[in-house]
C-alpha cells in the first residue's frame, strides 16, 4: 500500500481528498438517525417504552414550579397570589397544558411552606426542548416580581434543554482545546510545523469523512450525540498516533542515510505493519461492545470502529503519497529553538531520561517487575470497592449547578423520589372491571407498602387499551430505598395486582427502573465482553508475532494497566480524594457504563504502544541481536515516539476530563489515567524488565502452532551507526549472522 501511494502519489491524495468530501456531503444529505428510549434501555423499560411507541402515545414532559416562602403559608391570601400569578404567566406562553393547581392536587409540602404548580409542555420530547425557554422566561419574570419568595422551575424539558446546549458546548469546548493542543505538542516533537500540521490535518479529514459514513448509515444502525463525542475522542487520538508513528519511523530512516524510496518502503513495513495491527485490535475491542446488546453502545462501537478504520485507511495510503511529495519539505516551517534541540542521535539513544530509567531495570528485572507491579496493584486496590450506578440527574451535573438547586429544595419538601416509577399497563380491556378493580388494589397496596406514597395517577387510553400509573418511589431515586420499593413494586404488588388478569402486562419504566435495569444489563455483559475482548487480543498478539509469550504478556499488562485506571476512578469519583482539583466532587459511584467503556477503548489503545514496541524489539533480534540488546534498543529507540503520542492522548483525554458532565469527566480522566500509565510504567519499566526476565522464552511458538500464517516484514538492515546503541545495554556477543549483515551494510 505504501509503495503504491508513493508510486501514484496525485491519485492517492486527490483519492482521499475526494473520499473525505463525498462522505461527508452525503452524510450530511442524508442526515443522522438518532436511537430511540426503546432502543436506549433494557429490559421492562425497553419494554414499556415499546408498548407506549407501538400504540402511538407519546408522554408529553412534565414541569413543575416550586412555590416556597420562608414566612407565608399556602393558606395565606399573598401566596395563593404567587401561585395564580405563576399559573397565569405559564398559561399565557400556549406552550403548556394539562396544568394542575397544587390547590386541587394537594401538592403542598407538610409544613404548607411549599407547593408545586404542575403542568405538561405542549409536543414530543424534542419539541418540549424547543418551547420551554419561553416558559422558563415567564416563570423568571414572576420570581423577578417576588424576591422574597422562591419561584423556581423543573421538569424533563428544563433539564433536557440544559443538557441539550451544554452538550453542544462541551463538544465544541473539546474539538476547539483537543485539536490546538496536539498541534502544540507535535510542534515540539517535530520542531518543524509541516510535520506538525500533518497528522492533526490527516485525523481531522479522518473525523470528517468517518462522521459522514456513521450518519450515511445510520438507517441501518442508529446513532447518538454520545457516538459523535467518543468518535471524536478515539478518531483524533489514534489518527494523530498513527500518523506520528509513520512519520516519525520514515524520518529516522531519512536521518539514517537511506534514499527516500527506501525509507517510505521501511516505514510502511515497520511502522505501516503497526499501525495495522493496532487498528485491527481497536476494531476488534470495539466490536465487543455489541455484546452489551445496548444500542446507544453499538452505535459508540460501530461510531469508534468506522473512524478506527478510516484512520488506518488513511495513515497507509494518503499519508506516504504526501510523505513522498514533499520530501525533506516535511521539515519547512522550523520552530528555530525547538529545532536544535531535537538531536538526531535521541531517536536511537532515547534521550537522558529513558536512559536512566532503563538502565537499572535491564540490570534488576527482578525488582524492577516487583516494584511496578506492586505499585500499581496498590494503585488498582480501590477498585474493589467500586459501585456503579446509573447517575442521577443531581450527580451528573456540575456542583453548584441551579437546576440541581431546584432539585434539592424540591427534594427536601417534597421527600421521595423526584421521578415517579411508571406501571404501564397494556390489557385486553382496559375499562374492564376486572382492570378497575386490579388498579385500585394496586394503589392501595402501594400505600400501604410504606415504601411508596400519593398521589398515585391513573390515566386511561381506553382506545389502545393501555392505561399508565404514576407512583412515587421513596428514596433519592438510585439509593437502595428506591431501588428496594421498586423491586417492592415490580415482584410483589404487581403480580398480586395486575397480572393476575388474564392477557395483561404491566412493565415499569422511570428513571429508578431505567438506573436499575441499565446496571443489571451492564453487570450482566461485563463477563461476555471482557471474555470476547481478551481472548481476541490474544489472538491478533500471537498472529502478529508468533509467540505465545509475548501473547500473553500483552494480556496481562493491559489488564494491569486498565485494573490500575479503575483503582484511580474508584478513589477519585467514587471516594472523592482529589475531585476538588477536577472540579466536582466524590458522587459515591462510578457511571455504569464507564466501566466497561473504558475496558475496551484502553484494551485497544494500549496495544497502540505495545505493538508498535514489541516490533521494534522483534525486528531487532530478528536481525541477530540477543534479546536483551534488542529490548535495549526497542525500548530506547521508540521512547521518542512512544513519548509524544502519550503525551497527545493524555492531554486530549484530559480536555474530556474538565467537561461539566460528571461521566464524561469519569471517562476522560480514567482515559488518560490509563494512558499515562501504559507509556510510562508499563512500557517503560514493566515491559522491558519482564522480556528480560524471559529472555529467549519471548519468542517460544509450540509446534503445534507453527501452522500460524507469518505476518513478518522484511526490509534493508539498517546502517551500522544504527545498531550502536544498543551496546548500551551491555556487552552481548555478536552472532555470526549479525557479524555478516553489519559487515554487509
Amino acid at each position: 500500500m505504501g509503495a503504491w501511494s508513493a508510486r501514484h502519489r496525485k491519485s492517492a491524495v486527490f483519492g482521499w481528498l475526494l473520499f473525505v468530501v463525498l462522505a461527508a456531503y452525503l452524510g450530511g444529505v442524508h442526515g443522522s438517525t438518532q436511537v430511540t428510549e426503546s432502543e436506549s434501555m433494557p429490559g421492562q423499560v425497553a419494554r414499556a417504552a415499546k408498548i407506549l411507541d407501538e400504540a402511538g402515545i407519546k408522554a408529553p414532559a412534565s414541569e413543575s414550579v416550586l412555590v416556597q416562602s420562608a414566612s407565608l403559608t399556602a393558606d395565606d391570601p399573598a401566596f395563593r397570589a404567587v401561585v395564580d400569578q405563576v399559573r397565569a404567566a405559564v398559561t399565557g406562553t400556549g406552550k403548556t397544558g394539562d396544568l394542575r393547581s397544587p390547590y386541587d392536587t394537594q401538592a403542598f409540602s407538610a409544613d404548607r411552606r411549599s407547593a408545586l404548580v404542575q403542568f405538561t409542555v405542549t409536543g414530543d420530547r424534542e419539541k418540549a426542548v424547543e418551547n420551554i425557554p419561553a416558559v422558563l422566561d415567564a416563570v423568571a419574570k414572576v420570581q423577578a416580581q417576588h424576591r422574597d419568595l422562591t419561584v423556581e422551575e423543573l421538569g424533563e424539558a428544563s433539564s433536557g434543554k440544559w443538557f441539550e446546549d451544554q452538550f453542544a458546548d462541551d463538544f465544541q469546548r473539546a474539538e476547539w482545546t483537543a485539536v490546538p493542543l496536539a498541534l502544540g505538542i507535535l510542534l515540539i516533537a517535530f520542531g518543524a510545523l509541516v510535520a506538525a500540521v500533518l497528522p492533526v490535518v490527516l485525523a481531522l479529514t479522518a473525523f470528517i469523512a468517518a462522521g459522514g459514513l456513521v450518519a450515511l448509515s445510520s438507517g441501518l444502525l442508529h446513532t447518538s450525540n454520545d457516538a459523535s463525542s467518543v468518535m471524536l475522542l478515539v478518531g483524533l487520538a489514534v489518527g494523530v498516533d498513527y500518523c506520528l508513528f509513520y512519520l516519525r519511523r520514515e524520518r529516522e530512516e531519512r536521518a539514517a542515510g537511506h534514499d527516500a524510496e527506501t525509507a517510505l518502503r521501511i516505514a510502511a513495513a515497520t511502522s505501516g505493519r503497526a499501525v495495522l495491527v493496532s487498528g485491527v485490535t481497536v476494531v476488534v475491542a470495539m466490536a465487543g461492545m455489541f455484546l452489551t446488546g445496548i444500542a446507544d453502545f453499538q452505535a459508540m462501537s460501530y461510531a469508534t470502529i468506522v473512524v478506527v478504520i478510516t484512520a488506518v485507511l488513511g495513515s497507509l495510503t494518503v499519508l506516504p503519497a504526501l510523505l513522498s511529495m514533499l520530501g525533506d519539505r516535511v521539515d519547512k516551517g522550523k520552530v528555530p529553538l525547538l529545532h536544535r534541540l531535537r538531536r538526531p542521535e535521541t531517536a536511537a539513544t532515547g534521550g537522558r531520561i529513558w536512559n536512566a530509567v532503563l538502565t537499572p531495570v535491564l540490570r534488576r528485572p527482578l525488582a524492577a517487575t516487583v516494584l511496578a507491579g506492586g505499585l500499581l496493584l496498590g494503585i488498582a486496590a480501590p477498585l474493589l470497592t467500586m459501585h456503579t450506578a446509573n447517575l442521577t440527574f443531581q450527580q451528573q451535573l456540575p456542583k453548584g449547578n441551579a437546576l440541581v438547586a431546584t432539585s434539592e429544595r424540591i427534594q427536601a419538601a417534597f421527600p421521595g423520589s423526584p421521578s415517579p416509577a411508571t406501571v404501564v399497563v397494556k390489557a385486553t380491556d382496559i375499562d374492564s372491571p376486572a382492570i378497575s378493580a386490579a388498579i385500585e388494589d394496586l394503589r392501595s397496596r402501594a400505600l400501604a407498602s410504606n415504601r411508596m406514597h400519593g398521589p398515585v395517577d391513573v390515566t386511561l387510553h381506553s382506545e389502545q387499551n393501555i392505561a399508565t400509573i404514576d407512583i412515587p418511589l421513596m428514596g433519592s431515586g438510585n439509593d437502595s430505598a428506591s431501588t428496594e420499593a421498586l423491586r417492592t413494586l415490580r415482584e410483589d404488588i404487581i403480580p398480586a395486582t395486575l397480572l393476575k388478569v388474564p392477557g395483561t402486562e404491566a412493565p415499569v419504566t422511570g428513571s429508578t427502573a431505567g438506573s436499575h435495569d441499565f446496571n443489571e444489563q451492564m453487570t450482566g455483559s461485563m463477563l461476555p465482553v471482557f471474555g470476547f475482548v481478551v481472548a481476541f487480543a490474544f489472538l491478533l498478539m500471537l498472529t502478529s508475532f508468533r509467540s505465545l509469550a509475548v501473547a500473553v504478556t500483552a494480556v496481562a499488562l493491559n489488564l494491569l494497566s486498565v485494573g490500575a485506571a479503575y483503582g484511580v476512578l474508584t478513589l477519585v469519583f467514587q471516594h472523592g480524594v482529589g475531585a476538588s482539583l477536577l472540579g466536582t466532587a466524590g458522587v459515591g459511584a462510578i457511571d455504569s457504563w464507564v466501566p466497561l467503556f473504558l475496558f475496551v477503548i484502553l484494551f485497544g489503545l494500549s496495544m497502540d504502544y505495545h505493538v508498535f514496541v514489541v516490533s521494534r524489539i522483534k525486528e531487532g533480534h530478528d536481525r541477530g541481536l540477543s534479546t536483551q540488546a534488542a529490548i535495549a534498543h526497542g525500548i530506547r529507540s521508540t521512547a521518542g515516539v512512544v513519548t509524544s503520542a502519550a503525551v497527545i492522548m493524555v492531554a486530549v483525554f484530559g480536555v474530556f476530563g474538565t467537561l461539566s458532565m460528571q461521566s464524561m469527566k469519569q471517562m476522560g480522566v480514567g482515559l488518560a489515567v490509563a494512558v499515562l500509565i501504559d507509556a510510562t510504567i508499563i512500557r517503560g519499566v514493566l515491559l522491558p524488565a519482564v522480556m528480560s526476565l524471559l529472555g529467549e522464552r519471548n519468542w517460544y511458538l509450540p509446534r503445534w502452532l507453527d501452522r500460524l500464517p507469518d505476518f513478518s516484514h522484511t526490509e534493508p538492515a539498517p546502517l551500522a551507526d544504527r545498531a550502536a546503541p544498543a551496546a548500551a545495554a551491555g556487552p552481548e556477543p555478536e552472532t555470526d549472522g549479525a557479524r555478516h549483515r553489519r559487515v554487509g551494510v
